[in-house]
């Protein structure tokens, strides 16, 4: 199934860490291709602390054979790996933030694990990064495309392509 992850940096290297956690995630056993990757945007900090740098965001998108919760358990695993607490807190600058966005139809409402992911469809700095790799895509709970959805956005804040290619 068409399943897509989010990702996002601001410490450290960002770009370093969207790629190392690119290299994880399709390394992962049931990660099939096609692979698409989003260009990369910097975007304002998003209800982080006060003077928190830039994020680097960006998204993959790609055909996954499994249980998005086992998914979602070794992409908590690839956060630990490249720098990020486990119990980190919440709105806080970090080296690698790892979302997953959607995989196919399916719907989940657990304490871990919301899918589709529950703010998607409201921020600027996923649904750009999306609307590159499935522009038409209506996700799961939603009558609109991705594309729609951005365009409803009303303050669209700074979210600037810097790589298309990463």
């Amino acid at each position: 199934m068409r399943t897509a992850v989010a990702l996002g940096s601001n410490l450290g290297d960002p770009l370093g860490n969207l790629r190392a956690a690119r290299k994880a995630i399709v390394d992962l056993a049931g990660v099939q291709p096609p692979v698409l990757s989003s260009a990369i945007y910097e975007t304002e900090a998003v209800d982080c602390e006060p003077n928190a740098g830039k994020f680097l965001n960006a998204v993959l998108e790609f055909d996954y054979e499994g249980d998005p919760t086992d998914l979602w358990k070794k992409l908590m695993e690839i956060e630990s790996a490249l720098g990020r607490p486990r119990h980190h807190a919440r709105n806080v600058s970090r080296k690698i933030d790892i979302d997953l966005l959607y995989a196919g139809e399916i719907q989940i409402d657990t304490q871990e694990l919301q899918l589709p992911h529950p703010r998607m469809h409201s921020r600027q700095f996923v649904l750009q990064p999306v609307l590159d790799i499935r522009p038409d895509l209506i996700l799961p709970n939603q009558t609109k495309t991705v594309r729609e959805l951005l365009a409803q956005i009303d303050e669209l804040g700074k979210v600037v392509r810097i790589a298309n290619e990463w």
